[in-house]
């Protein structure tokens, strides 16, 4: 049942955390390395190791609110619950594809033509995104039900995401013991480029991935308990629908306030907060994982560092992030959400504006990454509350809510990669001298540039305060939105 008063305990809390621990192992290697991995290691262009991603990104968006439409409407199995069932069914999909994506074509040579290789790896990613949207839409459908303190959700959310940080943290130092592992005894690690032999590291750290990743998924299933929120809410809600029935004969009591009834998945779509936490969602997802893609082509081709940073520049990020995640709740309980979110936005934009005028930073690059680190952080964590906030007690359909939310992050994503691959200068596997001032100026635009359509998303929050409307209010709603809009843009 959920904690009406306060925080869940803190075994309970833990063990909601790990939950996610290993889709947030996943997706680390996903958006660090994918790129980096087809690219530089196994040869693919520019543009078809883009398609791959752009693949993986449409995959997740369609399967998101898919999931999270049926996550709401099935019972789940037995008595297991709903959220927990459709988690095992997405842990299970991610333990039998990822292994696959970061290791060779089974059966191909140089020769193969990249196509085919192409066509391999398609099928594996799609069952990939698939689970990991499973997971992520049923982990996130339990804040709402585990706790109903609006401080004890940025409580869980900011678990969550320290969870997430030290996932993070574990890629990147396992990524970098294994560079070391691999290296032959006339290769230097600090300096090497890399290429093929860097397939085994890809390979072994996957399967360490899956390792650890399973044995978090196991404590979550045992520690948590799903509630029966929603199975109570349904319940006065046929109630209330009893009582409507009943006051057409009884026509002198008061009808129910229709903002306190149910909202089922057509519903949302009529509620400007809706699409006001979406933007705001997206902007956020776009700055971190944008960020998180191009970070290591950042540092291997403009700033023409070893290979190893690659592991260790996105270690000190998550570090910071980590650190900073243990701030989350005081400063939104003294300060708000908003101003809170604001914070970590100026964070996002003093990086962005240290790589734009100095380009030639070398290893000075530790300051900036601590900024970033912290400044994802902290918009992540606050992004993630404010939606929780908006679905409320709303929790017999806040699956459908976290999946539209990432089907706008993850379809942005995909097209986000997709058109930066497309304006790539190079044409060949090997990077030519543009790519120097090409990535410089991508970690400029995906921080900066992204960071003021976050701030605007904000402000409209700030404007118009997240709650659930009545259809004669989301009308004046939209009438206020247009007269801004036209003095705006006249």
């Amino acid at each position: 049942m959920p904690d009406t008063e306060g925080s869940l305990p803190v075994p309970r809390r833990l063990s909601y955390a790990v939950g996610h621990f290993l889709n947030d192992l996943c997706a680390s290697m996903w958006f660090t390395y994918l790129l980096v991995f087809y690219h530089s290691v196994l040869g693919f262009h520019n543009t078809n190791a883009g398609i791959l991603l752009l693949v993986g990104q449409v995959a997740d968006a369609v399967c998101t609110p898919l999931i999270g439409y049926e996550s709401d409407r099935t019972p789940g199995c037995g008595n297991y619950g709903k959220r927990k069932t459709w988690h095992l069914v997405g842990t299970l999909s991610v333990m039998l594809s990822f292994a696959f994506i970061f290791n060779q074509c089974l059966g191909c040579d140089p020769l193969t033509p990249q196509w085919a290789s192409l066509t391999y790896f398609v099928p594996f990613i799609v069952v990939f995104q698939f689970g990991w949207a499973a997971m992520q839409i049923s982990h996130l459908s339990l804040i709402p039900e585990l706790v109903t303190c609006e401080h004890a959700r940025v409580e869980l959310t900011a678990y969550r995401y320290a969870f997430t940080v030290i996932a993070n943290i574990t890629v990147y130092a396992v990524a970098y013991l294994l560079f070391y592992l691999y290296a032959g005894e006339d290769s230097d690690p600090l300096s090497d480029a890399l290429g093929p032999v860097d397939i085994p590291v890809f390979r072994d750290l996957a399967l360490i991935v899956l390792g650890i990743g399973a044995v978090t998924s196991v404590l979550f299933h045992l520690g948590t308990t799903e509630g029966r929120l929603g199975t109570r809410m349904e319940a006065e809600a046929e109630g209330r629908r009893i009582e409507e029935e009943e006051g057409e004969r009884r026509p002198l009591l008061r009808r129910p306030n229709t903002t306190s009834a149910l909202l089922q998945w057509k519903c949302w779509l009529q509620q400007p907060s809706f699409y006001q936490v979406a933007a705001l969602y997206m902007s956020t997802r776009l700055i971190v994982n944008l960020s998180q893609t191009y970070i290591s082509m950042y540092l291997i081709n403009t700033l023409d560092l070893p290979k190893n940073f690659i592991a260790t520049i996105p270690l000190v990020m998550y570090v910071s992030g980590f650190l900073s995640s243990f701030l989350m709740k005081p400063l939104s309980k003294r300060i708000g959400k908003c101003l809170t979110y604001f914070v970590g936005l100026l964070l996002i934009m003093a990086f962005s504006y240290w790589v734009l005028l100095n380009d030639k930073m070398s290893r000075q690059v530790y300051g900036p990454a601590v900024l970033l680190g912290a400044g994802s952080a902290t918009i992540l964590v606050i992004s993630l509350s404010m939606t929780a906030e908006l679905i409320a007690d709303q929790t017999q359909s806040g699956a459908f809510v976290y999946g539209a939310m990432s089907f706008t992050d993850k379809l942005a994503n995909g097209v986000a990669v997709m058109v930066i691959q497309g304006l790539h200068p190079c044409h060949t596997v090997t990077c030519c001298p543009a790519c120097v001032w090409f990535y410089h100026y991508i970690m400029v635009i995906v921080t900066g540039g992204v960071a003021v359509i976050a701030a605007l998303a904000l402000c409209s929050i700030l404007i118009w305060p997240i709650r659930i409307r009545s259809r004669e209010s989301a009308t004046l709603f939209v009438q206020d939105l247009l007269v801004c809009i036209v003095w705006m843009f006249p």
